[in-house]
């Protein structure tokens, strides 16, 4: 799918990568660019269109997907992360909620926009998805386990979508530097080129991408005996 002409709409797009994913959007060309947030005073990226979302409200997808019906590209990168052992008391609690935003969030999204897509002969979703997709650490074990099921979930909908020509777009990558990984001491990419790339293998039909190299070692990592999932996260050799 090309970005030029494109109508998008991103999900957390308030700041860090979802904001650079608004930029560099209307830098390639597309016609209106919907910046959704929970709070869209919050949303000061000259050139959008500011709209209030929390992908956790039935009625707000509800009512954006309706108010929203020129969308051709739904950029599904609303997310949320807090450490801990999965042994911690309120770990239960804290997997829950991240498994609101991260999956049903993602999905609730999804499903109020197929349709939309569908009337604009097939669109895309591109899926903010993460190497922790695929494995774990300790102080971040339930996030991982959330972005596990996302990205199942993103397989189901592409398989679910193929008849109606939308094009969905799993987009995996280690640490970017954002708010999300502030206090973690690792080397970590910078939105503009996360964005770049996952632009790139948009526009060039891809299904997957991955955006680093962390990522690409990791998913290759995932045959291996034994497979590179069997310890906490560490960076192939």
């Amino acid at each position: 799918m090309k970005l030029d002409n494109a109508i998008v709409l991103v999900t957390g797009a308030n700041r860090g990568l979802g904001q650079e994913f608004a930029r560099q959007a209307l830098a390639r060309g597309a016609r209106k660019v919907y910046a959704a947030a929970r709070d869209p005073g919050k949303i000061t990226l000259p050139g959008v269109v500011p709209v209030r979302l929390d992908v956790n409200d039935p009625a707000q997808v509800a009512e954006l997907s309706a108010a929203c019906a020129d969308v051709t590209l739904v950029i599904n990168n609303a997310g949320i992360a807090s450490d801990g052992s999965l042994l911690d008391e309120g770990s239960i609690d804290a997997m829950r909620r991240m498994m609101e935003t991260n999956v049903y969030g993602m999905l609730r999204v999804s499903q109020a926009f197929a349709l939309v897509l569908a009337a604009h002969r097939g669109g895309a979703f591109l899926n903010v998805l993460s190497v922790a997709s695929w494995i774990s650490t300790t102080g971040l074990a339930a996030y991982a386990a959330t972005k596990s099921a996302a990205w199942s979930v993103n397989n189901g909908l592409r398989i679910a979508l193929k008849d109606q020509g939308t094009q969905v777009l799993g987009l995996h990558v280690g640490f970017v530097d954002t708010d999300l990984t502030r206090g973690i001491d690792l080397p970590k990419l910078a939105p503009a080129e996360v964005v770049e790339r996952a632009y790139a293998a948009l526009e060039a039909g891809q299904s997957e991408v991955l955006i680093d190299e962390l990522s690409q070692k990791v998913k290759a990592g995932l045959s291996m005996d034994p497979g590179v999932y069997l310890d906490t996260v560490q960076r192939p050799a």
